[in-house]
């Protein structure tokens, strides 16, 4: 058990996330999604958890982990052309992971993501919060495109809105 997470872990709570992410910042999340979902198919999430619970951290739970679990629990994995893609943030741990459906992580592998998650980490650590999503948003937005461009008629198969947990 590192003591050092676990008092993170403590004193980050949902007011943080709140602060972090005010109502016009997941405002601008939601529009960014919707607006790269029009030039491609794939459905992207965004989910932001201030903190784990008590007997997921004294597990040693990882914000990988976590992320699937999430993955799961949003059922990303849900769609028509296994193209979900969620962009998943642990503000405790001030970690990003990405975890995307078989249908496109096949297509571009776990470095492209860890490239993404990295460049919004270095974002955040400098406070920019809103920029290093949007910037994800968009870098997740371009893969997609580009392995699964817009169909005409397309349905939006999942909520754009940011999940706060």
């Amino acid at each position: 058990m590192n003591i050092k997470r676990v008092m993170r872990h403590l004193s980050v709570g949902r007011a943080t996330a709140r602060r972090i992410f005010p109502s016009r910042s997941l405002e601008a999340i939601e529009h960014a999604i919707r607006a790269t979902e029009a030039i491609h198919d794939g459905q992207i999430r965004f989910a932001v958890e201030a903190s784990l619970e008590w007997a997921p951290l004294l597990a040693g739970l990882t914000a990988q982990q976590r992320a699937i679990e999430v993955f799961s629990q949003l059922r990303v994995w849900d769609t028509e052309h296994n193209n979900g893609v969620l962009i998943y943030l642990l503000l405790a741990d001030r970690d990003v992971e990405i975890v995307a459906d078989r249908g496109i992580h096949t297509r571009l592998g776990k470095e492209v993501w860890e490239a993404i998650c990295h460049k919004m980490e270095e974002s955040f650590r400098a406070g920019l919060f809103e920029a290093g999503v949007l910037a994800g948003i968009h870098a997740v937005g371009e893969h997609l495109a580009r392995h699964f461009p817009a169909r005409i008629g397309k349905a939006n198969e999942m909520p754009d809105r940011p999940v706060v947990i």
